[in-house]
């Protein structure tokens, strides 16, 4: 099965399953948000993100991103006066930025048609941006731009000082920097955060460790993932050090499983995997694409949150698991009420 020729999982979600709040405003431990396991063999749990131990075993190898979120919205006008919102999403070189510019309409955000070369965006204490050119050439998606940012002092340190999080719109209000980061976050770049990793607290990392699980870092700095039907990942920056690739490669060797923390950490993990199903050591861009006739050379499961209806990230699931184990498992979490969105509840997904 090509991208082209791929199934599209199809079901409604009811506005009461956008999670409105983080744990920490719902009198909640991190790690007691619900767990939907499901399997291959038609296995459906339900549970809590505390008992995440309990399905795994000595030697598991659990992929993790270390990327840590760093604060990539800063309010604009757009030229008629209206509000609106730049995401930095990659940075392209010392001077240039992917961007994205949105509308606010109402409570929300929505994507900007009215970009053209050459416009320049104030932005607070005296820095601006200006659309230099398209990301995409030759068709308009994603609406992202190639941005020249000017600010006088590094990118980094200007965007802790006046920037804020990029957040979904069912937020009640605004939340501080540290709500976004997970237990793994080390390396700030990500102007998302790498959400399937939220449920993590010391005391669940100790337990896996105890019990015998592996832990394999990995990098990927995660873009504005306002991806929408048909809508590719555009290339982000990821990193598999040698002794993470040799982590996974003896797992492999020894028929243990490998089981990805996200999204992110398959999509670093597959990139740096040959065509032989060796993990290479990688640093650089990834613009690979996981669609459901992909054959997964290393993942065995994976933990994720729940993923938009015609949501891209459902055709890695479908990669990973199938059409049938994926339309089930999405039709019960509807039913059983999980929530949806970063700050949601998660999926074990075991192939």
């Amino acid at each position: 099965m090509t991208a082209a020729t791929q199934r599209i999982i199809e079901f409604d979600l009811p506005e009461r399953l956008a999670c409105p709040q983080p744990t920490e405003d719902r009198n909640l431990a991190r790690d007691e948000v619900r767990l939907l396991v499901t399997d291959g063999a038609g296995r459906v749990e339900h549970t809590q993100f505390t008992r995440f131990d309990e399905y795994l075993e000595a030697g598991d190898v659990l992929v993790v991103n270390t990327s840590a979120t760093i604060p990539a919205a800063l309010p604009v006008f757009l030229p008629d006066g209206a509000k609106g919102v730049v995401h930095f999403s990659n940075r392209v070189s010392e001077t240039e930025w992917l961007m994205e510019v949105r509308e606010i309409t109402g409570d929300k955000t929505v994507r900007w048609k009215g970009g053209e070369p050459g416009m320049v965006f104030d932005l607070p204490d005296q820095a601006a941006i200006r659309l230099d050119r398209r990301f995409y050439k030759d068709r308009q998606l994603l609406d992202l731009w190639i941005a020249g940012f000017e600010a006088g002092q590094p990118a980094g340190a200007y965007l802790r000082a006046h920037a804020r999080p990029i957040q979904y719109e069912k937020l009640n209000r605004r939340y501080p920097l540290a709500y976004y980061q997970t237990f793994f976050s080390f390396q700030p770049g990500s102007s998302e955060m790498p959400s399937a990793g939220r449920g993590f607290t010391r005391e669940l990392v100790d337990r896996l460790l105890k019990k015998g699980v592996v832990f394999a870092p990995v990098l990927l700095h995660t873009g504005v993932s306002s991806l929408e039907e048909n809508e590719r990942p555009y290339p982000e920056y990821m990193e598999v050090d040698p002794v993470s690739a040799a982590i996974v490669n003896a797992a492999k060797a020894q028929d243990r499983r490998v089981i990805a923390v996200g999204t992110t950490a398959i999509r670093a993990l597959e990139t740096a995997t040959d065509s032989a199903g060796k993990v290479i050591p990688f640093r650089g861009d990834t613009e690979l694409y996981i669609h459901e006739g992909y054959q997964m050379k290393t993942v065995d499961g994976l933990l994720t949150g729940f993923h938009e209806p015609r949501a891209s990230h459902l055709h890695m699931l479908q990669s990973l698991a199938g059409f049938g184990h994926i339309d089930r498992a999405y039709r019960v979490a509807v039913r059983k009420d999980y929530y949806w969105h970063q700050f949601g509840d998660l999926h074990l997904i075991l192939s």
